[in-house]
């Protein structure tokens, strides 16, 4: 008899972000509408929204959505982004998230793992599996400049 396969409950998205505009990572305002703006692309439906500003010049959040959270602090004296996005079920796209957050921070390159949370067999015994890579956005933005 065949297995049956399971969804997984969640996906999880680790980002680094790194060479990020200072300006707009050490923006509340601006950190605060790019991740309620990620939220949205990515097919989410906001429920609570919590930013602030801590020293130096960081800028620390949430944006609560009824598949989880998108979360971050930034560092913009290192021109530094942490980025948390986590979402359950299927009907989001986080990935789509990720790259909008990523390129709207500014970042130059990411790492990033993506973590396959609540994998089932049939055994109600859950794990996770990942997937870790990096994008160099500036080498991607002169080819896609070069092509044009």
């Amino acid at each position: 008899m065949p297995k049956k396969i399971y969804e997984p409950i969640g996906h999880h998205y680790i980002v680094e972000a790194s060479g990020c505009n200072p300006k707009i990572i050490g923006s509340v305002q601006k950190v605060q509408e790019i991740l309620v703006k990620a939220a949205e692309i990515a097919g989410a439906k906001v429920w609570a929204i919590a930013f602030s500003k801590f020293p130096p010049s960081g800028v620390s959040g949430v944006v609560v959505i009824s598949e989880s959270h998108i979360s971050t602090h930034t560092w913009p004296e290192m021109r530094y982004g942490a980025l948390d996005i986590y979402t359950c079920g299927n009907k989001v796209d986080p990935e789509k998230a990720v790259v909008y957050a990523v390129e709207a921070f500014g970042a130059s390159t990411s790492h990033i793992t993506e973590i396959t949370r609540g994998i089932d067999e049939g055994d109600w015994k859950f794990f996770h599996s990942f997937v870790t890579w990096e994008e160099d956005f500036k080498k991607e933005l002169k080819r896609n400049l070069e092509k044009k």
